[in-house]
This record gives C-alpha cells, structure tokens and sequence, in this order.
C-alpha cells in the first residue's frame, strides 16, 4: 500500500465516523442532483496526471420534476481513479460545482455510494459531511454486500447488509428493469433514503435529479 493510499484510508475512516443516520421524513421541494465528467483537452496544456474535471449541479423541483436551476464548474483534477477512493478525485469537483448554485441544498442525490461502501465512506458521505446536509447515494452498480435478488416490480427492494448491519438496499425503480444500489451518505437512514429515491424516479431507473446532471455534465464536456 502506497502512503498516499494509506493516507486516503485514514481520512475515510475519519469520515465515517462523522457521518450521521437520521430518518429524514418528508422529501424536499428542491432536490440536488451532482454528476461529474472528465476530459482531456490539448487546449489547455496541464501536468500530464490531470484530466480536466467537469462538476455539474441542478436543482429539481420535486412538485413538477423540473430543472429550474442548473451551473457547472471546470476544475483539474487527477487522472487516475482507483476503485473505492471515488470521492477523492471526484467530491472536490461536485462541491464546486454546488457552491455555484444560488438555491441552498436541502438534499442532494450522488451518482455513487454513501455507508456501502468498503469503509462505510462513499462519495455522497465526503459531499453531505463537507456541507452538513443529507445525502444520499444512488449507483448503478454494486460495491459491497451479496448480489441480491430484488422482486421484478417497480418499488421492490431487498436490504445490503455488512456484518450484520444494513448499509443500503437493492431497489427496483423500474419494473423489470436492473435496479440500482441505494444508501445513505449523511444526515439521512437507509429507509428514507429508499423511500426518497424512488420518489424522484417515477418513469426510468435513475432519480431525475441523476439523469438531469448527467446530461448536464456530459453537455459542459462536449463543450469544454
């Protein structure tokens, strides 16, 4: 193990134990969806270890499901993703990107992990920790826990337990569509979190707040 890998462990590891699970009841009137893109641009010349990070942020409106504010940021970051240590090289780029909204966030949805993570320290409890508010984590792929079989229908879900704790769940958004891994990142449980999500995702397998800034991310960086 390298010493900077050792020093990422340390400071997950402290994260974790800053992060709080508390039920969240009520699902907010503007939610945050982040998502990040990274490009290489023979324009702007940078050390050769760095990629150009592009952090976008849009706020939803929960009633309607619009976008009614949105900003991106453009930022060096390293060129190198080593898996379980997404939120060094991405959280910097998202939290830019958030500072740059003018509504203050009451929840924001991470295209990642939050406690399901290897050291319960995922990407959406780097961002909900930096800022003090909830966050929850929303991947499309599996990083701890056995591969569960979740029901076939829209809002079936089946829990991920790590050493006897349960750390998130494997919800069905869609029907007979994959179902994507869901968990808290801070300031909000596993069962909110679940409740939550599929609340924001009421036609397709991502929460709205995810596919309105990935398209976003993916934009700014075709034009970056």
């Amino acid at each position: 193990m390298s010493s900077s890998d050792s020093d990422a462990r340390s400071l997950q590891a402290q994260l974790a134990e800053s992060v709080q699970l508390v039920p969240m009841i009520e699902l907010p009137k503007f939610v945050v969806g982040v998502d990040a893109a990274y490009v290489e641009s023979d324009s702007n010349p940078r050390p050769s270890n760095t990629v150009l990070g592009i952090g976008a942020a849009v706020v939803i409106d929960t009633s309607s499901f619009e976008v009614i504010e949105e900003a991106t940021i453009t930022v060096e970051v390293a060129a190198d993703y080593q898996p379980g240590f997404l939120a060094a090289r991405e959280a910097p780029v998202l939290l830019a990107a958030i500072d740059q909204l003018d509504h203050k966030p009451d929840l924001v949805v991470c295209d990642g992990h939050g406690i399901a993570h290897p050291r319960r320290a995922g990407l959406a409890c780097h961002v909900g920790v930096a800022l003090g508010i909830p966050t929850i984590g929303c991947a499309k792929q599996p990083l701890v826990g056995p591969h569960i079989e979740v029901g076939t229908d829209r809002g079936a879900f089946e829990p991920v337990v790590v050493n006897g704790e349960t750390v998130g769940a494997v919800v069905r958004t869609s029907s007979n569509v994959k179902p994507v891994y869901v968990s808290p990142g801070h300031l909000i449980d596993v069962d909110s979190s679940v409740r939550h999500i599929l609340a924001l995702a009421p036609k397709f397998r991502l929460p709205e707040t995810t596919r309105a800034a990935d398209h976003l991310a993916r934009k700014a960086a075709a034009e970056a």
